[in-house]
């Protein structure tokens, strides 16, 4: 068996989350060069899920109150997040290249960099730390896994990054324009 075939999650449940865990941690050009264009999203997106109750559950010993609320905000953020930075992501890479990548490679690249991330994010100030963590596997996923030229991949994932921080900017001026109404 080629490292290839050990870095990619065969099993499913919590066998198949702790070996994809290892894969993208140990060695992620490997593990995101192993994944396949064809496969499903269930498993990264059961991954993400799993990272995304940890975060949830992990981020709440932060707070005072409101966990119901907070949980609730936390847990859609951590499962949407990176389906929006995907889809600006895979958005920017048809633009460079045309339709050579397909959106299931670019979710699950998305999916597994951030279930990874989310593992230490919920600690606070490592946001500082596990973002430019996430988008540096997120650029290396896309190099390995999509077969694309490392300029190409880091204006993809430079270019999703500025346009999901300007709408979410641009979003959260508009409400408090509506709040102060």
């Amino acid at each position: 068996m080629d490292l290839a075939e050990k870095a990619r999650p065969n099993n499913s449940g919590i066998i198949g989350y702790f070996q994809a865990l290892t894969g993208v941690l140990s060695r992620p050009g490997v593990f995101f060069a192993s994944l396949d264009q064809e496969a499903s999203l269930s498993k990264p997106l059961g991954f993400l899920l799993a990272s995304a109750l940890f975060f949830t559950g992990a981020s709440l010993t932060c707070l005072a109150h409101d966990y119901a609320i907070m949980a609730g905000v936390y847990f859609i953020n951590a499962m949407f997040m990176p389906m929006v930075s995907a889809a600006a992501c895979f958005l920017f890479m048809t633009m460079f290249m045309g339709r050579t990548v397909k959106f299931r490679a670019v979710m699950a690249i998305h999916a597994y960099a951030s279930g990874v991330t989310m593992l230490a994010a919920w600690i606070p100030l490592f946001v500082w730390f596990t973002e430019p963590w996430r988008w540096i596997l997120i650029i290396l996923g896309t190099v390995k896994a999509c077969k694309i030229s490392w300029l190409k991949s880091i204006l993809a994932a430079l270019a999703a990054f500025v346009t999901t921080n300007v709408f979410f900017w641009s979003l959260m001026l508009a409400i408090a324009g509506l709040r102060s109404n």
